[in-house]
């Protein structure tokens, strides 16, 4: 036995108390060798005697009165830990843990967040940066509980991923260019372009785009942070593709913005395990799909 057990703890703890190993086992509701066999273990992993065998009773040594003091304080942090995770339990609170992009964080998630906050304060939502391959593969590992990824994804054994939301990507161009009503991969191509960074879906999306048209761009510079992105167009060093969300705040005034021909769009998805762990995790996906489309 390299570890110091609860249950044993428990028994030498119940032993000291009764001074006796009868009365211990039928509190404990042990039969009287295991009880005699819990004591011998603690003492045998710490090489020492923890209680005085006498007739009388049962009285602890020095070192067992040591152990006793801090077992008793172990053993009542050890259940106020499990009352506290079962209350979170009864009233579907805990901790989930999501993983998104910036995109998504900028506008989406605060939204998302503060319905929870209102509605279900128990739960405590820890967010991480990251991308969709990054966010399956730590939800197939088991240290992400949501993700919020880019569409389409493969099927992954043991995930399931639930389409939520289609939003149109615009061009967010330098109000001082005088863009026209739409913007055309070969009119956007001739111009200054800030880019997504290439390890994003949306990168290949707009890569595709300029493809089509058969425009090949040269990027100024590329970002993985769509606030930084506008900003830089604001300041006039460049045009961006980026998606634009229902409800979303208006850009800066000297940014316009300009819906694509042909049309493009970024889609999301919500993943999560087939079987969530608990109900923390399932009234999060429950507030997230009721965005859907907002």
């Amino acid at each position: 036995m390299r570890e110091i057990n609860l249950d044993r703890l428990r028994t030498l703890l119940t032993v000291a108390d009764l001074g006796s190993f009868a009365a211990a086992a039928k509190v404990l509701h042990l039969a009287p060798p295991t009880v005699t066999l819990h004591v011998a273990q603690l003492e045998e992993r710490l090489g020492t005697r923890l209680l005085h065998r006498a007739p009388a009773g049962v009285t602890a040594t020095s070192a067992g009165s040591l152990l006793i003091d801090k077992a008793r304080q172990l053993l009542a942090e050890a259940d106020d830990l499990l009352q506290t995770v079962q209350r979170q339990i009864a009233t579907r609170g805990g901790r989930v843990r999501l993983g998104a992009s910036t995109g998504a964080l900028a506008h989406l998630l605060p939204q998302a967040l503060e319905t929870l906050a209102t509605r279900h304060p128990e739960i405590d939502v820890q967010v991480a940066v990251m991308t969709s391959e990054e966010a399956l593969a730590r939800l197939a590992a088991g240290s992400l509980d949501i993700g919020i990824v880019a569409l389409p994804q493969p099927v992954l054994r043991g995930l399931q991923v639930q389409a939520w939301r289609q939003d149109p990507v615009l061009a967010f161009i330098p109000a001082a260019w005088k863009p026209p009503r739409h913007i055309t991969p070969a009119w956007l191509a001739a111009r200054p372009l800030i880019a997504n960074d290439r390890g994003t879906r949306l990168s290949r999306q707009t890569a595709e785009w300029f493809a089509a048209g058969g425009a090949r761009p040269q990027a100024r510079i590329e970002l993985n942070y769509n606030d930084a992105m506008k900003s830089l167009v604001a300041a006039g060093y460049g045009a961006a593709l980026l998606p634009h969300e229902a409800g979303a705040p208006q850009p800066d005034p000297r940014i316009t913005t300009r819906p694509l021909r042909p049309a493009l769009s970024r889609a999301l998805g919500i993943a999560h395990r087939k079987r969530p762990d608990d109900d923390a995790t399932t009234v999060t996906i429950e507030v997230l799909m009721g965005m859907r489309g907002r």
